[in-house]
């Protein structure tokens, strides 16, 4: 099987670096983490404009309909700039939820609405009593005539602060149920909270939020086989940035240690740096071609869950590593804040936890081989 781009990815894969180059410096990455919004409505709209909002949406909702590989590509370019916002809650995980099993109705209200850009989508998911797992709930929403009401504290929602929506997964009588919930209903309240790369993450409480039953997401009860299917997907989405990260990572070093000199050569012609390159080019490849092939088996409607949960597994550690070696090689000027490599080593560690960290997803492989 051939893993190269074809002309039309190698195409958007340059659009995106030429794109996120100009228009997403690390001087506006940093700015972000400051910012109350943590991103920038006009950089927002311009990737709207360029069809990047609506890539994997089908036409006929308004997007473009591209393939899950094609946004893997611009991912890749996306991990490699640091981009902050709420592209992936809103494209990669939300959007993938409605398209996976809204009513017809909610997809063609929504997504329209998300292509534009003009919708902004997260998920409340994680609770401090659950793990990673997607039945594991405690959020309730109880019937009350033709509403639900819902109670309890969702934590680590991703930009729920400027939300449109929150797809909120609760435990109903029949099993876990995804509601959609307008982001300024009554009775939601949001505190944000401190993050190891200062991402826009919040506690978002539920006291008696009241939403309509033709809000639920799929059947009543069938949340957990949706999210499932998505977070699967999410997890190989997110690989494909953690590589784009690493791959950054290991060219800043590069750079550095051509042009760091001592005892009057560049530290680069020293075997103990170089070995250290190496093993930071061997990582970033493997974890380049398992997260591609679980892609690529997305793309093609494949079977693809014994391969999200190995690349999850193996990307997780495999950019820690990277950017653990950066720092090594660079030396004490690359664990200041002005330098760049912090962005990296802190979006690692924070990647490494999202949608299963290595050890959760080895287990998982296990069960897959029968072990």
């Amino acid at each position: 099987m051939d893993y190269g781009l074809n002309e039309q990815q190698e195409m958007l894969k340059k659009t995106a670096r030429d794109f996120l180059t100009a228009e997403c410096p690390k001087s506006l990455v940093k700015k972000m983490v400051g910012d109350a919004m943590g991103y920038t409505p006009e950089l927002w709209r311009k990737m709207a404009e360029l069809g990047w909002i609506g890539l994997i949406i089908p036409e006929n909702y308004g997007g473009s309909g591209c393939s899950f590989l094609d946004l893997a590509v611009i991912l890749e370019e996306m991990g490699r700039a640091c981009l902050p916002g709420p592209f992936f809650t809103t494209v990669v995980v939300a959007g993938m939820i409605i398209m996976e099993s809204g009513s017809e109705v909610q997809k063609k209200e929504l997504l329209p609405k998300i292509a534009q850009g003009k919708l902004i989508v997260t998920l409340a998911r994680t609770e401090a009593d659950g793990g990673y797992c997607p039945d594991k709930v405690g959020v309730r929403a109880v019937a009350n005539g033709s509403n639900y009401i819902i109670r309890g504290t969702k934590l680590f929602v991703p930009y729920a602060h400027v939300a449109d929506h929150i797809i909120c997964v609760t435990k109903t009588v029949n099993g876990v149920s995804l509601f959609l919930v307008d982001g300024k209903s009554p009775g939601i309240k949001y505190n944000l909270l401190k993050t190891i790369d200062g991402d826009k993450q919040f506690e978002v409480v539920f006291n008696r939020v009241e939403v309509p039953t033709g809000n639920i997401i799929g059947k009543e009860g069938h949340g957990n086989i949706t999210l499932r299917r998505v977070l699967g997907k999410a997890a190989v989405a997110k690989c494909v940035e953690m590589v784009g990260g690493a791959q950054q990572v290991l060219e800043m070093t590069v750079d550095y240690v051509k042009d760091r000199k001592q005892f009057g050569v560049p530290v680069g012609v020293f075997q103990a740096v170089q070995h250290h390159c190496a093993n930071m080019l061997t990582d970033i490849d493997t974890s380049r071609f398992i997260s591609y092939k679980a892609a690529w088996k997305i793309s093609e409607r494949l079977p693809f869950g014994k391969e999200a949960f190995m690349a999850k597994a193996w990307v997780s550690d495999a950019y820690k590593r990277v950017t653990k070696l950066g720092h090594q090689t660079m030396g004490g000027v690359s664990l200041m804040e002005d330098h760049d490599m912090p962005l990296y080593s802190k979006r690692a560690k924070a990647a490494e936890l999202v949608f299963g960290d290595a050890d959760f997803n080895r287990e998982v492989v296990a069960q897959e081989l029968g072990l």
